[in-house]
């Protein structure tokens, strides 16, 4: 098996090709030939120092250091206890490195059942694979924590990028709410074609300041991280949630500490439940997912110098 990996814990060491034997599965796992890899700013935030990549280092598994949580692939060899996952299966999901897994940058994975779903034939592997941790947290955003209700208010910050694109069509089409959404004035077209029911543009001003007029909101999800938690926690209703998706930033996590509670820092964490919810509205044409850039895996340390830019309009994605 061909991993993309850092040789050691030592920070700032670059991503290099690694080969190593391709296992049996163990008992409780499956192993997926993996045909495509999402990209995730959390991704090339593992590679420096924070509380991901220390906790990384004490549960997860020893160098090499594999990154990466999202793919798409095939069922290639299954556990003896594993009764619901056949081979051949095509299927999407996300490694756990708290269960001793290596990362998915690589042209081989092994997880547990519940860390996959099926995909239909029609969907793609580079679309499904770029849906675990973007789609899961924008999930979670509008629907479990945001709990936003036909007709009631969404604002999405950073509408443009990765989670924001996910989250505004979430919002508009599988919860059918009223979403204002924040974004360049290059990037306008595009979300308002996402289905967003007004587009405010950053650059003319401040975007909290713009967004008063349209609410107040039943949820507010930051897919930026950085805008003032106390100036979006003033633009809710009652009952209200502020979304931080938070990444590695313990500023954002600090958030969930301030009175009166409302605002939550969430990284979705791929299940089968919530994988399942996410990939069912791409397949009925409710979520588009659009692809901003493919990197073949060698080209990895590419994919995360464009992902730092933060100027990413969608999900980048490598192929092994």
């Amino acid at each position: 098996m061909k991993l993309m990996a850092q040789r050691s814990w030592k920070q700032g060491e670059p991503l290099a090709l690694v080969e190593l034997p391709t296992p049996e599965p163990r008992p409780e796992e499956v192993r997926v030939a993996v045909k495509a890899i999402g990209v995730n700013p959390v991704d090339w935030k593992m590679r420096q120092s924070g509380p991901l990549r220390l906790a990384a280092r004490v549960v997860g598994p020893p160098p090499p250091v594999v990154i990466g949580v999202d793919f798409a692939g095939v069922v290639e060899a299954v556990g003896s206890q594993v009764a619901d996952v056949r081979l051949g299966d095509r299927v999407v999901g996300g490694t756990n490195f708290a269960r001793g897994q290596r990362g998915s940058y690589a042209d081989t994975v092994f997880v547990r059942p519940d860390q996959l779903c099926t995909i239909p034939s029609e969907l793609a592997f580079e679309i499904a694979g770029a849906l675990p941790v973007a789609g899961v947290t924008a999930w979670m955003s509008v629907v479990e924590i945001g709990r936003l209700a036909a007709g009631q208010k969404a604002l999405i910050l950073g509408a443009s990028g990765g989670v924001g694109q996910l989250a505004l069509q979430i919002a508009k089409h599988a919860r059918k709410g009223f979403v204002v959404a924040v974004c360049s004035g290059k990037n306008a077209a595009l979300v308002s074609g996402l289905g967003a029911d007004v587009v405010l543009d950053y650059e003319k001003g401040d975007a909290l300041a713009q967004a008063k007029a349209h609410g107040p909101y039943q949820v507010v999800v930051d897919c930026v991280g950085s805008y003032s938690g106390s100036g979006c926690r003033a633009l809710l209703g009652p009952r209200g949630r502020h979304v931080i998706v938070s990444g590695d930033s313990l500023g954002s996590a600090a958030q969930v500490l301030v009175p009166p509670f409302s605002s939550k820092a969430v990284l979705g964490r791929p299940t089968r439940a919530r994988l399942q919810s996410v990939v069912a509205e791409v397949s009925a044409g409710r979520m588009k997912v659009n692809i901003a850039q493919r990197f073949r895996l060698a080209e990895a340390e590419q994919a995360h110098q464009l992902s730092q830019t933060g100027r990413v309009t969608g999900k980048i994605v490598l192929v092994p």
